[in-house]
């Protein structure tokens, strides 16, 4: 079989739909790669690891807990949220966990794949499609221990689940379009993933995430403009039976994130050969 032969030369004019196309094509024709990169991440994180995939769950109970406890003991004192507040504060800490693993899945799988971008040409948008795996691996994790939770405490089984897997695709493709941005400046600067770690810990109190959103004051209108506020109670909704009027928001953030998507692959695709060539 002949080998392929491909020319490199530099070029004068970009097309942006020319780009998305190729960039497109290659998420389709790295499949294979991506999975096979997936495979040796995660067992490269669980190998010399006695709990092994029990870290998986550790930040959201952990984070849920601590909530959990203050509420118990009048610590502090929170809005009812209309169900038995473990599941609320569970629910909440594990979608954020999903949301932040996608921010961080491009820049965390492009890094770990530094040394082999300098010395093998392969589609770099095998990285990316290898960080949703892990994500979606991680994530298939946390909901059946979510779902253990719906049904010890009460909640039960609402028709809304079904769409519980759709909510979670659009709580990654939000994540993911962020992190496609977030990555080139991320391999150059190691203080961005800091920053992004640190602001992200911040986002979360002005989000729904385990506590309910007041009805009126400066934390209410914080909340409503946060588009994240949208993708937490609309996800938990789904989950829970609730109705908590922002499906609409819910879907225009979907809708602003799908040409958002493909302008980040773009601009991940033009700058990631440029910043691995310049290290």
């Amino acid at each position: 079989m002949p080998l392929e032969t491909r020319v490199y030369q530099k070029e004068h004019s970009l097309s942006f739909f020319k780009l998305l196309k190729s960039s497109l094509q290659d998420i389709y024709a790295s499949r294979f790669l991506a999975r096979q990169l997936t495979v040796r991440d995660i067992k490269a994180q669980y190998r010399q690891s006695y709990f092994g995939f029990l870290w998986a769950f550790v930040m959201p109970l952990t984070t849920a807990f601590v909530w959990i406890f203050l509420n118990g003991t009048g610590t502090i004192k929170l809005s009812d949220t209309g169900v038995p507040y473990p599941v609320y504060a569970f629910s909440g800490t594990l979608i954020w966990s999903i949301i932040t693993g996608a921010i961080n899945a491009p820049l965390t799988s492009t890094k770990s794949a530094k040394g082999i971008m300098s010395k093998i040409n392969f589609p770099k948008e095998a990285l990316i499609v290898s960080g949703i795996y892990k994500v979606l691996f991680d994530s298939s994790l946390k909901i059946v221990l979510l779902l253990v939770f719906v049904f010890v405490y009460g909640v039960g089984f609402h028709w809304s689940m079904l769409l519980f897997p759709l909510a979670i695709i659009g709580l990654i493709l939000f994540g993911v379009t962020l992190g496609l941005f977030i990555t080139p400046l991320g391999m150059l600067y190691n203080d961005v993933a800091k920053m992004i770690s640190m602001g992200l810990k911040l986002v979360m109190y002005i989000t729904p995430v385990v506590y309910a959103m007041p009805k009126t004051g400066m934390m209410n209108t914080m909340m409503s403009n946060n588009p994240l506020t949208a993708l937490i109670l609309t996800t938990r909704d789904t989950v829970l039976g609730t109705a908590s009027g922002f499906t609409m928001p819910y879907v225009w953030v979907m809708l602003a994130c799908l040409p958002l998507c493909f302008l980040g692959l773009v601009f991940y695709r033009m700058s990631i050969p440029v910043i691995v060539e310049r290290a």
